[in-house]
């Protein structure tokens, strides 16, 4: 027997997992869109950068941090990519969204350029503070 409270925190998760869905689609929309030449110079850049963190599978700031681990997931992805639509015309989001529901029925893609990018950052972090410790110790 399942209780109504049950039954709500299941609808709960039902919908957040339908944004979560929303949400990987607009972002492959966004990485799509970005590419046409009729988007302008600084909303490509932006969307490219944002679209290239979305996608990489690896986090500036790891999950298994508390708390911060997940901001860039719930915050900082989602106000980026609405920023970018804010940038992008109409008319090519439009079609980028067509062509991001038919290739995200195919697969997730992943951004190894992105990847590459936050681990470089993570290794100047580790070789930062390792001096910082050896310049103590000293």
């Amino acid at each position: 027997m399942v209780s109504r409270n049950d039954n709500q925190g299941r609808s709960l998760f039902d919908q957040w997992k339908q944004r979560a869905r929303q949400l990987k689609v607009e972002v492959y929309a966004v990485s799509l869109a970005y590419k046409d030449p009729r988007v302008p110079l600084p909303a490509r850049i932006f969307a490219a950068c944002v679209v290239g963190y979305a996608f990489s599978p690896i986090d500036l700031i790891p999950d298994p941090i508390p708390i911060l681990g997940y901001l860039d997931d719930l915050v900082l992805i989602p106000l980026g990519i609405w920023l970018a639509l804010k940038m992008i015309p109409a008319p090519v989001m439009a079609e980028s969204h067509e062509q991001a529901r038919a290739i995200m029925r195919q697969g997730k893609p992943v951004n190894r350029v992105a990847a590459a990018v936050i681990v470089s950052i993570w290794i100047v972090l580790a070789l930062f503070t390792i001096g910082v410790v050896l310049r103590w110790l000293d």
